[in-house]
């Protein structure tokens, strides 16, 4: 999500107890709270009306109207079915049919992810990214398989492209960072730490940063300069990531169009070495 819940998850580091209280009510009923009467929201988030009305002049906004018709216009394009969608009450128990629940979970997951999709977000990403002098990216534990996905494409397309998997490899010359490189952190619930903390800490060194997570109350989000968000719910302990690696396959594409020469080269290289080692079968 961009524009105003993006300013409002970027501010909870500095609210108070029922700012943050009234911050995180607002993210996670994104699809509902623009269409709630001040007095409605006061209720839903245990406030007061006149915290919501200091709430809405703390995030800039003159008055409860103004932060309304801009919370509206960012829903405009981008309201979801989540409200719509139930889970059945009782499940077969058949292994078939929970075998093909476990394909429908994804199916959903990608499909929430379309209908949220802020594709303002996605080309303020790639251009980022086209513009950058380095990439880092940071995916720890279970989000390393993404990174590792993600890093294997930007190969092709950029020449100055880390993993970094730990804090030891953050490059000593902190100093160095700027505004012409960019972090991509890649977590999702449940957060790794030092993915944050690595993230964190190079955002205040100076570079820009991309956020790859499933939610706007991601610790990743208020150090991000741009977040795109992918749902990864799952319907066991095991996280789904077909939502996360469809996405990022999305911006893999969008950034190929651009660099299409220069990708198409490093590809031909790429299977003229396969060739010459015979690689595959």
């Amino acid at each position: 999500m961009a524009g105003v819940y993006q300013k409002m998850a970027e501010k909870i580091p500095n609210m108070s107890k029922s700012q943050e209280k009234i911050a995180k009510y607002i993210l996670s009923h994104l699809n509902t709270t623009p269409f709630l009467t001040v007095e409605k929201l006061a209720k839903l988030s245990g406030v007061s009306i006149a915290t919501i009305t200091r709430f809405v002049t703390f995030l800039g906004y003159k008055g409860y109207p103004e932060f309304l018709k801009d919370t509206q216009e960012s829903m405009q394009q981008q309201i979801t079915n989540i409200e719509r969608i139930k889970i059945e009450s009782e499940k077969d128990s058949g292994e078939e049919k929970d075998i093909y629940d476990l394909f429908e979970d994804d199916v959903n997951n990608i499909k929430l992810t379309m209908e949220d999709l802020n594709l303002y977000e996605l080309k303020k990403s790639v251009d980022l990214l086209l513009n950058s002098k380095r990439i880092y990216i940071v995916a720890r534990r279970n989000s390393s398989v993404i990174g590792i996905f993600l890093k294997y494409y930007l190969d092709l397309m950029f020449n100055d492209v880390h993993l970094i998997e730990n804090i030891e490899q953050i490059p000593k010359q902190t100093n160095e960072f700027s505004s012409e490189d960019v972090i991509i952190g890649i977590s999702f619930e449940k957060y790794a730490r030092s993915t944050v903390e690595i993230f964190t800490y190079l955002k205040t060194n100076g570079a820009k940063t991309i956020a790859i997570t499933d939610t706007m109350l991601s610790p990743l989000v208020p150090y991000s300069d741009i977040t795109l968000t992918a749902v990864s719910k799952g319907s066991t302990f095991i996280e789904s990531f077909a939502a996360p690696l469809s996405l990022i396959n999305v911006l893999i594409v969008y950034i190929e169009k651009e660099k299409k020469d220069f990708f198409n080269s490093n590809v031909e290289l790429l299977e003229a070495a396969w060739k010459k080692f015979d690689l595959f079968i």
